[in-house]
Order: C-alpha cells, then structure tokens, then sequence
C-alpha cells in the first residue's frame, strides 16, 4: 500500500521525464512595427511618384530633356488607338486621327466635340469645386499624354478643343531623358 509520499515521489519522477517545452514562438509586436513602418514608407514612395502612365504599344511618351515634374491636373491621353479623358475612354482613333464625323466641322474642323463637351462638364465641376474652396482655384490646367507618333493634326485638334474650352494652360508629359 502506498502512502502520500510515494504517490507524491512518483509524480515528481514522471514529471521530471517530460521537461516543460521551450516557448517558440514568434514575437509579433515588433513584426507589426516594422510591417507600419514598411507600409508608411510605401505610401510615401507612391505619394511622391509624378505620374501613373503605363506605356504600351499604343502610348510610347517621348523622351526631353525638361526637368520640371508633372502636376496633378485634368488629363487627356492620345494613344495610337484612342483618346482618354480622365482614365475614360473617350474616343477612338483611326490611325492617331479623330473621325471628321467627331469634329464640328466635318474632316476640316478642329473642334473635337466629344472631347470639348468632357472638358466643359469637367470645367463646371472645377468651378463649382472653387466655390467652395478657396484654395482650389480653375486655372485650367491640363496635362496632355500625349503618343510620339500622335499625328500634328491630331494635336492640333486637341489643343484647339481645349483652348476653346478654356482650359488654356497645357503641359505635355514627357520622360526624362535616361529613361525615368
């Protein structure tokens, strides 16, 4: 018959074959410190980034030698294929020239009409936006993307259309040279 000190001395020599487990795992504090500041210094890297133009087979932005960063303005991009307005396509093109049917005046004119109306419904929106807020002025600024193979005609067109449409403050978004 076994007393309350063997019981206990059995049970101190089983626990002593199983050693307690060495505690691994992962401290997830610090992970989370270094994964914020991770996440911050990616949002800054994007924040600063000049422009989001992917370039494809339609849209190649010729290279310059200009040093001046691009600003966030209304855009239009003239690829080989189409015009986009504000990231929405706008127009198609047929070879890099805008269809005479879409243009006041027939294959003559230079006013592009689908492209005009865009920019008057942007200009009252920027207006209406400037009431508001003083330090949201129309300037009418606009940033043309412009394809390097985009016809002069074609151009030509566009800069009309805008300069009607007030928005007469343009600047073409190039690439520095060296490949930026």
């Amino acid at each position: 018959m076994a007393n309350m000190s063997d019981i206990r001395r059995i049970v101190r020599r089983k626990l002593r074959k199983y050693e307690a487990p060495e505690e691994n795992f992962l401290n997830i504090y610090p992970m989370m410190d270094m994964m914020t500041i991770l996440l911050v210094f990616l949002i800054m890297q994007f924040a600063v980034t000049s422009a989001d133009i992917v370039q494809s087979d339609q849209l190649q932005i010729p290279y310059s030698s200009s040093q001046k960063e691009a600003e966030e303005s209304t855009s239009i991009t003239i690829a080989s294929n189409a015009i986009v307005f504000e990231d929405k396509n706008l127009m198609p093109l047929k070879d890099g020239l805008v269809d005479a049917s879409q243009k006041q005046g027939g294959g003559n004119g230079f006013l592009v009409t689908a492209l005009f109306k865009a920019l008057e419904s942007r200009r009252e929106e920027l207006k209406l936006i400037a009431q508001y807020r003083n330090d949201r002025q129309f300037e009418g600024d606009v940033r043309i993307i412009a394809d390097k193979r985009t016809p002069f005609r074609t151009l030509s067109e566009i800069i009309y259309t805008c300069g009607q449409s007030q928005f007469s403050k343009m600047r073409f978004v190039v690439l520095k040279e060296g490949g930026e």
